[in-house]
């Protein structure tokens, strides 16, 4: 009995002391029966934040305005997350203004005891001026800078929390914060998964749909699409004397550099664009541009997963830097640029022929039968036998030059022998634009990748520097009209992501340099009497052996270097007609040189006698033995995006806070 009474004792004890305390009546406080809860006053407080203690004031107060009641709250939460990172994510745009103005909110100013609110007039300006900067990487405008929401009016006491920033500024400095019309791009310095790249592409072309597209040419051997973004005033056609020019990435799966720059190159120019940037008006608006970011995204994905699980480094046989080496085939371990048809050999073997050419060689039937012929490599050829282009560029690393065709010693026992194109002053020319425009490639002070080609201008012949056969380059000089380099863009082919935007800046004024070289030497239109272009009509130019034929409705490009060319228009059927041209040096844009064929009935014994393009019938049909007959394009991509993907950042905070904070995700 008494050890019952005990335990119900030391229960009612117990239920006392453990019971939450309830308000005090009056006398009881003294007996111990209750607590008087304590009030948490406001007070002001130092500021010691360590992303807000440069704000125009000392003193803050608890709670703010967002209900954070001390400082450990603040330093916790994803608002502070996000205010120490702005800086990084907005690539130093609107920073730090958005910094202050979120400060203002988290660490408000504190006299007399009471919070005072920021101006509503100095966020709207913010905003105004940086919403964009968000809406580029996806970012919901912060809850807590609602302007109508946390900010007041200046009737109501408000302070401009930017006031120590301003009194920092110029006249100068001031004047061009003002400008929201014409903010920069912001582009994000990140590697992008195929699923990413794709939804990239597709989104920077439905954000520019007056100028842009994308269209796939076919698949990789692993079924991932081949996706090109194209920009024009006029996406989708081929318009009259306006020249095609493309760039390819990513050939060689471990080469990756290239692949992220286009990917920079296409959010440029739409956004460009669209901020009234001239110089990317007048490039969109004369020139149909064409980029192909990854030919090779499957061994894209072998070479990412090898260098994310840090692969060991090689080195080729001349010591020349290789990087990670996995993943420079395709799916099926080809090395896409040792796949084309090699038409090199072929114009080698006809030099001795009276009437030889290096133009327009057809695809000998052996090609199809001899080698695996990738389906990358198929898609490609298909590609720019469908669009007369003039121009092109491959992009690769591994090292800093720029190499321009024949790519193919023109000695079988020479490994290393210069081997010219007719078009050699022509290519050195091109090849010159983009290395004189990249701000490193030509510097004597430049770490080089254990070749030095300064003395030569960072330029080579590509045979000069190592022979290859079957190469893309050759291909597109001697089968199309395009005239095509391959840029050596970085010793190291995989970067570390933290090198890509010094790497964009490098490049940014070469890519758009030799985008506008398209537009030099002449072009025009080949016509009949009655006015009607002459579709595969030949142009030549006397002392060059290599002609091209006119597109679809009769007009041509022709590069060429300044000085006084005498051209010559012929086609079966007609007279030919010739004329004297003068290039200056300086020539902003193409001569436009037209001809006017009569026609007429030749005899193939008279001296003016026009050889057709030789095999027109076998250049023609395209692939005769149907050995890809079941490899089907698919039909340009449909507008949209492929599957929502959370942005490049969210990981970032979800991982950092433990939660999902919804509130940063835009909705479109």
């Amino acid at each position: 009995m008494a050890m019952k009474v005990v335990i119900l004792v030391n229960a009612v004890i117990a239920s006392i002391w453990c019971a939450p305390p309830r308000r005090c009546e009056p006398g009881e406080e003294f007996l111990g029966w209750c607590k008087t809860p304590v009030e948490h006053k406001p007070k002001c407080s130092d500021l010691v934040l360590g992303y807000c203690d440069d704000m125009p004031y000392s003193h803050t107060i608890f709670p703010n305005l967002v209900d954070h009641r001390n400082r450990d709250d603040v330093e916790q939460s994803v608002e502070y997350l996000l205010l120490s990172v702005v800086h990084s994510l907005l690539n130093g745009e609107c920073t730090p203004d958005v910094r202050l103005l979120g400060c203002s909110v988290l660490t408000p100013r504190c006299e007399g005891g009471r919070a005072l609110r920021p101006c509503r007039s100095a966020c709207e300006a913010v905003r105004r001026r940086c919403t964009h900067a968000f809406d580029t990487i996806r970012m919901a405008w912060p809850y807590f800078l609602d302007c109508d929401r946390f900010f007041v009016g200046e009737e109501e006491g408000c302070y401009d929390p930017l006031e120590g920033l301003r009194a920092e500024e110029t006249p100068e400095m001031l004047a061009a914060s003002v400008a929201p019309e014409e903010p920069a791009t912001i582009l994000q310095f990140v590697y992008h998964t195929h699923t990413q790249l794709l939804n990239t592409l597709k989104r920077t072309a439905a954000n520019c749909p007056d100028i842009a597209r994308t269209y796939t040419i076919g698949s990789s051997s692993e079924a991932k699409d081949l996706l090109v973004i194209e920009f024009s005033n006029n996406p989708g056609q081929h318009e009259l004397l306006e020249p095609e020019v493309k760039y390819v990435a990513n050939m060689h799966g471990n080469e990756a550099l290239g692949r992220e720059l286009l990917i920079y190159l296409a959010q440029y120019l739409c956004s460009e664009y669209q901020l009234g940037n001239s110089r990317v008006q007048t490039l969109v608006n004369t020139t149909r541009i064409h980029l192909l970011p990854s030919m090779n995204p499957d061994g894209y994905e072998l070479a990412s997963a090898e260098s994310n699980a840090g692969g060991d480094i090689d080195y080729d046989e001349d010591g020349r830097y290789e990087g990670h080496i996995t993943g420079r085939g395709n799916g099926q371990n080809i090395d896409l640029n040792r796949n084309f048809p090699d038409l090199t050999s072929i114009a080698y073997n006809r030099r001795r022929h009276r009437y030889h050419r290096t133009d327009h060689i057809p695809i000998p039937d052996a090609y199809w039968f001899g080698k695996t012929v990738a389906s990358e490599t198929y898609a490609v050829m298909k590609w720019i036998r469908s669009i007369p282009f003039v121009l092109s560029a491959s992009l690769h690393g591994g090292d800093l030059l720029v190499s321009y065709p024949y790519d193919l010693s023109k000695h079988p026992q020479e490994e290393i022998l210069f081997s010219p194109t007719p078009d050699e002053q022509v290519f050195k020319q091109l090849a010159r634009v983009y290395a004189d425009s990249h701000r490193t490639m030509t510097s004597n002070n430049t770490e080089r990748c254990g070749s030095d080609f300064t003395d030569k201008g960072s330029i080579i012949n590509g045979a000069e520097w190592y022979s290859i056969r079957g190469g893309m380059a050759d291909f597109n000089y001697l089968h199309t009209n395009c005239f095509e380099l391959t840029v050596e863009l970085s010793c190291d082919k995989f970067p570390p992501e933290e090198e890509l935007y010094t790497a964009w800046q490098d490049n940014k004024e070469a890519l758009l340099s030799f985008l506008e070289s398209v537009h030099r030497g002449i072009k025009g239109i080949v016509k009949d009497e009655d006015g009607r272009g002459i579709k595969g009509a030949i142009v030549s130019v006397k002392g060059i052996r290599h002609d091209i034929i006119t597109a679809e409705k009769g007009d041509y490009w022709r590069l060429l270097t300044p000085g006084i060319h005498i051209v010559t228009a012929s086609a079966r059927g007609y007279t030919r007609a010739m004329k004297k041209i003068y290039l200056p040096a300086r020539l902003e844009k193409a001569g436009r040189v037209d001809f006017i064929l009569q026609k007429a009935t030749l005899n193939p014994d008279d001296e003016d006698y026009v050889p057709s393009v030789p095999s027109m019938g076998t250049y023609e049909r395209f692939d005769p033995y149907n050995q890809f007959a079941r490899y089907n394009t698919r039909d340009a991509a449909a507008p949209g995006i492929e599957r929502q993907e959370n942005p490049w950042w969210w990981s970032y905070f979800a991982r950092s806070t433990g939660t999902a904070p919804n509130w940063l995700l835009k909705v479109d």
